[in-house]
């Protein structure tokens, strides 16, 4: 169970609406939901056949896609901050990833100048909340068990 400040830190403000003072469930923490989020508008360029037909670039984008809210929620069942925030920069690391295929996507034809800002901000949304909660687990001490 989590702390208020965790909640905060991982971009939501709390869970009271579901009886609790912390976080439980992964899927309850910003940064899952907000990569999880960037995953599904990578999947929705995925779809457009010219995507569709490249398999490299398409398999590339959506395996790192899939990376960021795979990540947190692999760290979220580990027992210590140190070795949550490793998985967190792995997701990190990934969501980055992700938005340099939405600009290899521009360059290839398939996403227009004009569409990439909303693609662009759904990662950098992730990024942010990544970067919150690793800066909560960089800085305060393990929940006790």
């Amino acid at each position: 169970m989590c702390t208020l400040e965790f909640l905060r830190a991982a971009g939501i403000e709390c869970c009271t609406d579901y009886g609790m003072a912390g976080v439980s469930r992964f899927e309850d923490l910003g940064a899952w939901q907000l990569a999880n989020e960037l995953k599904k508008r990578a999947y929705e360029l995925c779809q457009r056949p010219l995507v569709a037909r490249d398999f490299g670039f398409r398999n590339q984008l959506q395996d790192a896609a899939a990376s960021g809210p795979r990540n947190i929620a692999e760290g979220f069942g580990r027992f210590r901050h140190a070795d949550f925030a490793r998985f967190v920069r792995i997701a990190r690391a990934s969501e980055q990833e992700v938005l340099n295929h939405f600009r290899d996507a521009v360059d290839r034809g398939y996403l227009t100048a004009e569409e990439l800002p909303e693609f662009e901000h759904a990662a950098r949304r992730a990024l942010h909340a990544a970067s919150g909660l690793l800066r909560y687990l960089d800085t305060h001490p393990d929940p006790p068990q």
